[in-house]
């Protein structure tokens, strides 16, 4: 905090910093890298540059994100982590380019974070890890493309089925968070080990060999449960020595 109790002030981003900030991606995208840069308030006139790939804003002190980060419509890569963003506009719902938001180690609460967020169709990766969410709002289940969900580090007591069970989800990190139960992270996290694949057929559907093999290996199953246990032998040592009578005997040999 700077002398008086004001707000330290952060560096000014002019137009002709933030074009020298534009970075190509390996795979051609067009970046804006205006991270680590000690930005107080977001620098509006980057709205002129509305038409990157990617932008990211991260390690600032950023506490408030304008609803005109709605233009930035063809952003498919948002970072946001490490400011002190205590809630995010609605219009953020109009990213639909989105695929990568990371808003962890911010100040949001399960009120900062807004309903529009169910409009990012597209997005792969949410990371909510750091924050002061106690609940997560259901409506991320509309999500269906999401592959990796963070929410580490929260006040949460539990994840709502919707997201747990979203039908692409790779990973879900949950961890350090008030759940009630010692095996919750296992409910939430370990049934993501689905089977990916299951066909259902009917016998008169399948060609011969193939019926011939199903049954075949059908039979070899019911024989193996049905087989009783084989009893265990009781060891033989009747052709076996003394124990210790060659020792006994040449025990001074050894000495």
């Amino acid at each position: 905090m700077a002398k008086g109790g004001k707000n330290p002030k952060g560096k000014k981003v002019t137009l002709k910093v933030a074009k020298t900030c534009i970075k190509i991606t390996f795979d051609g995208k067009r970046r804006l890298d205006l991270s680590k840069m000690g930005i107080t308030t977001f620098p509006r006139c980057i709205l002129k540059l509305n038409d990157v790939d990617e932008l990211d804003l991260s390690r600032n002190m950023l506490k408030k994100i304008p609803d005109s980060i709605e233009k930035f419509t063809n952003l498919r890569w948002l970072d946001l982590h490490s400011n002190q963003i205590e809630k995010l506009p609605e219009t953020i719902g109009n990213l639909q380019s989105l695929i990568f938001l990371n808003l962890s180690n911010n100040k949001l609460t399960a009120r900062s974070l807004p309903m529009e967020l169910n409009q990012l169709k597209l997005l792969r990766n949410l990371n909510l890890g750091l924050n002061h969410i106690d609940n997560l709002p259901t409506t991320l289940g509309q999500l269906k493309e999401l592959q990796e969900v963070g929410v580490f580090d929260n006040l949460l007591k539990s994840i709502p089925n919707s997201i747990a069970k979203l039908p692409k989800l790779k990973k879900l990190n949950s961890k350090r968070n008030p759940f009630p139960g010692p095996t919750e992270e296992e409910l939430y996290i370990d049934h993501i080990k689905r089977l990916e694949t299951l066909y259902v057929v009917e016998e008169k559907d399948l060609c011969y060999p193939c019926l011939r093999k199903c049954q075949e290996e059908r039979d070899k199953l019911n024989k193996l449960k049905n087989t009783p246990p084989t009893p265990l032998r009781k060891p033989d040592f009747s052709s076996l020595m003394t124990p210790n009578s060659t020792a006994k005997e040449n025990q001074e040999n050894w000495r």
